[in-house]
């Protein structure tokens, strides 16, 4: 296998035959250079993804994750391959690895976000919540670290995610309209055209997918816990704080639907962080 593309010392993208492949490997690439071979022999994980956009994204994301947080992910998703017995959508590669990084990153920096969702999660995804409680203790025992069930939750919904058949699920298109609007309404009041191939744009979508279903099904989450955390991020990211009001003066107009303060909390932070991204680029 020869290197076709440089990610970082222990990541590379290579050509075996006419197949392109991600991997990893402690070192791998250090003092490396495209086209030539890699040693075969400290290889630690291949990836494989068939579609080509998803393969991408998850290039773009893992050039600034530690591999340990990266093969965490592989294993928990090989676990839940396992266990669910059903084909998981590529995508989860990028959602979860991700996932995984931020929550052990706000864990180190005392930041804990209750998941509102728990409750419900717990009763109607069993299997992907025991799914996810099995994935904490294989983080404590890699890391030491020893996260709240809520993480086991969040977990448990992007495996839930990656199960959809998205040309199956009949308000799809509802969805789609609803993510459209909302993201009409950052491009007005940031006068910028997004990205649609950069991997933090992916993640504002996949955020505004969830969103979106609870909107059109009408289930709103309220956690008073969160009303301390959202005065610090309204202040500290004013902009898009306004840009979320606006969102929420709209979605109440057109849907009836009232925005809670864990929804303007998290949307905030996710556009915050989708428009500071595509300022740099």
């Amino acid at each position: 296998m020869r290197i076709q593309k440089k990610l970082n010392n222990n990541v590379v993208v290579v050509k075996d035959g006419a197949i392109e492949k991600i991997v990893m490997g402690r070192g791998l690439a250090f003092n490396k250079k495209n086209g030539e071979e890699v040693d075969e022999a400290i290889i630690d994980k291949v990836f494989t993804l068939s579609n080509k956009d998803t393969a991408n994204k998850f290039q773009e994301l893992i050039v600034d994750i530690p591999i340990d947080h990266v093969e965490i992910a592989e294993q928990i998703i090989s676990y839940a391959k396992t266990q669910l017995g059903k084909k998981l959508n590529e995508t989860l590669y990028i959602s979860l690895v991700d996932h995984i990084y931020t929550a052990i990153e706000r864990f180190l920096n005392g930041i804990v976000i209750s998941n509102t969702l728990l409750w419900d999660i717990r009763r109607f995804y069993p299997d992907e919540f025991a799914i996810g409680l099995t994935a904490l203790d294989m983080i404590e025992e890699r890391f030491g670290l020893h996260l709240p069930d809520d993480e086991a939750g969040f977990i448990a919904l992007h495996l839930v995610n990656a199960e959809i058949d998205e040309n199956s699920v009949k308000n799809m298109y509802q969805i789609t309209k609803v993510m459209q609007e909302v993201t009409s309404i950052v491009k007005y009041k940031f006068h910028i055209e997004f990205d649609e191939d950069n991997v933090y744009y992916y993640r504002f979508i996949t955020h505004l997918k969830f969103f979106a279903q609870r909107l059109l099904s009408g289930t709103s989450y309220e956690d008073e816990k969160d009303d301390d955390l959202l005065n610090v991020v309204k202040k500290r990211y004013e902009n898009a704080y306004s840009c979320v009001k606006a969102i929420s003066k709209f979605i109440f107009e057109k849907y009836a639907y009232i925005l809670s303060n864990e929804e303007e909390l998290y949307l905030t932070i996710h556009i915050e962080r989708v428009i500071n991204k595509m300022s740099k680029y």
